[in-house]
């Protein structure tokens, strides 16, 4: 196990009307703030009214930025950030899910930067101040609600980058399953997914002696595997949305990696998908997750496999390697069973840029450390997800 430094400073206001904490919260750090939020989703469920509500009866002053997208774009974050400029306001209260929340931390930098915010992306700049944010979640799947990280989307380049900082986590969250159970079942599948593979992206490491973690990350597996179907089949059962709701913020807010590297070759390899082919982030990775599994078994890292087979799907063998492959196609089944696809082409594609995409995917650098790939290696698992 390697050295850290543990950190987790978001406060998390978990459960049943934990709104009613809104206002109070909020006058911590403001008076003035930006309301941002993404589609119709929650003025449906009456969200919006409510926030409204508490907001006036605090007299905090808002300004209010719509229509973030899934796959957000740095379009809206530059407009965050003249909001915020022009209106003088001092926090940003995100209500919605992760691409939201993602929006918010950007927009949040971008406010004391005097250059462009993609420059952060890029690795132009590093974050040096950030404004206040707050979150109310919708959607369990990215575990932005308690983690400093950041993803956007520039569609001029076609490029789908990440940042994470310590002053981009946020100050409070507000995690009330009954959000969530009007989520439509592919979203609802999609997060699963997604919360699955930030587990895996830190399970999966070269790392040894880390027990306490690994046995956190397989029961975080578990509860996904246990509770996503029931969300699916019965979309109000509390006790299932609460469970996948928690399992995502733990699945993403530094515990499970403390000690350890990580890999997140998957995830880079997915971003790629999405920038291009504006494709929902769970089902690149649950196309992409097996494949990738397969692509780097072997000799050297069989033996994780083999916990992974044991411990979260209960399959034991002699042979380690029939283990492992067992384990994969168990994963494989599973995300199909909650309706993921398997392959590029059911989302629609095909060869013709997979080239660019692994080329771009190690614009930075060879991808993982449990196993390191290069655009080669990306390349190869992109056409066996064909």
């Amino acid at each position: 196990m390697l050295n850290f430094d543990y950190e987790i400073p978001t406060k998390i206001l978990f459960g049943k009307d934990k709104i009613k904490q809104l206002g109070s919260e909020i006058k911590k750090y403001a008076n003035r703030i930006l309301l941002l939020y993404g589609g119709g989703s929650i003025k449906k469920i009456g969200l919006y009214d409510d926030v409204i509500k508490i907001l006036k009866e605090n007299s905090i002053e808002f300004q209010e930025l719509g229509g973030v997208q899934p796959n957000p774009r740095i379009t809206v974050v530059r407009e965050g950030i003249r909001l915020c400029r022009e209106h003088q306001l001092s926090f940003i209260l995100a209500v919605g899910g992760g691409s939201v929340l993602d929006t918010a931390k950007a927009i949040a930098a971008g406010f004391y930067y005097q250059g462009d915010a993609w420059d952060f992306y890029l690795r132009k700049a590093s974050v040096k101040k950030a404004l206040p944010i707050g979150t109310i979640l919708t959607l369990a799947a990215t575990g932005s609600e308690m983690n400093g990280n950041s993803v956007i989307n520039d569609e001029a380049t076609e490029s789908k980058l990440a940042i994470g900082s310590l002053l981009l986590y946020p100050k409070f969250s507000i995690l009330d399953p009954v959000y969530t159970f009007s989520l439509p079942p592919e979203q609802t599948a999609a997060g699963v997914v997604d919360i699955m593979s930030h587990i895996f992206e830190q399970y999966f490491s070269p790392e040894t002696g880390t027990a306490v973690q690994d046995r956190l990350s397989e029961a975080l597996l578990k509860v996904c595997i246990q509770y996503g179907p029931i969300a699916l089949r019965e979309p109000t059962n509390y006790e299932a949305r609460a469970n996948i709701l928690w399992a995502g913020s733990l699945a993403l807010n530094g515990l499970l990696l403390y000690g350890k590297t990580g890999d997140w070759s998957t995830h880079n390899m997915e971003h790629e998908l999405s920038a291009i082919y504006d494709l929902t982030h769970g089902v690149g990775l649950a196309l992409l997750t097996p494949f990738w599994m397969e692509y780097v078994l072997s000799e050297k890292t069989v033996e994780k496999f083999v916990d992974f087979a044991q411990n979260v799907w209960g399959i034991v063998s002699n042979d380690k390697f029939v283990a492992a492959h067992q384990a994969i196609d168990k994963t494989r089944e599973f995300f199909k069973s909650i309706g993921m696809p398997a392959t590029l082409r059911e989302v629609g594609i095909d060869d013709q840029r997979l080239e660019v995409m692994s080329n771009k995917a190690v614009r930075f650098g060879a991808l993982g450390n449990f196993k390191q790939l290069n655009s080669g290696d990306v390349l190869q698992i992109f056409k066996n997800a064909l």
